[in-house]
């Protein structure tokens, strides 16, 4: 079974859209058999992502901080919760379950993951694939701005190539190799 990572925001955004993107892509991977790891919230898109996966009977892993217990927004009714003590011992946990990343619409926290993966990829720490579902256009002065590090000679064109991006979420699971 492929374990998939997603990781996106505590918020649900200005426009349906984003919502209904998360929610499409958790029917797909709960579809496929995929299990979903994610940070264990109950609010936003991650909220989203695991009552989607769950009502399409996805099996859903959180990994939550302690943080999360005492704000009370961590979601209860998943398939397993692992709690931790830190972010950083989440991410860990989280990289290191999962077979492939995708990316949904978020803030600075989903950002965070998304370039954490991306460093550890470079740095040969895994060879997992990165997928980031770019929904109605969210991120396209994000992959702008890393064509521009790639022309500015910041970023080598073989690690620009390990950000797949597509606004499809099929296309996108295809392309990063989750049939």
């Amino acid at each position: 079974m492929i374990s998939v990572c997603v990781f996106c925001g505590t918020s649900a955004g200005n426009d349906p859209q984003y919502a209904e993107a998360a929610r499409e892509m958790a029917r797909l991977l709960a579809q496929m058999g995929c299990r979903i790891i994610f940070g264990g919230g109950k609010v936003g898109l991650m909220g989203v992502v695991a009552e989607a996966a769950l009502a399409a009977g996805g099996h859903v892993i959180g990994i939550a901080p302690k943080l999360l217990m005492e704000n009370e927004i961590m979601h209860r009714g998943l398939s397993e919760l692992h709690m931790v003590e830190t972010i950083h011992e989440r991410k860990v946990m989280m990289t290191g379950l999962a077979d492939a990343f995708l990316i949904l619409p978020g803030g600075y926290g989903t950002l965070d993951e998304l370039f954490e993966v991306l460093t550890l990829q470079q740095l040969k720490v895994h060879d997992k694939p990165c997928g980031l579902l770019n929904v109605g256009g969210f991120f396209d002065a994000l992959v702008s701005y890393l064509d521009h590090a790639k022309a500015q000679g910041f970023l080598l064109p073989e690690y620009r190539e390990m950000l797949t991006v597509d606004a499809d979420p099929r296309a996108l699971l295809a392309r990063i190799g989750v049939t």
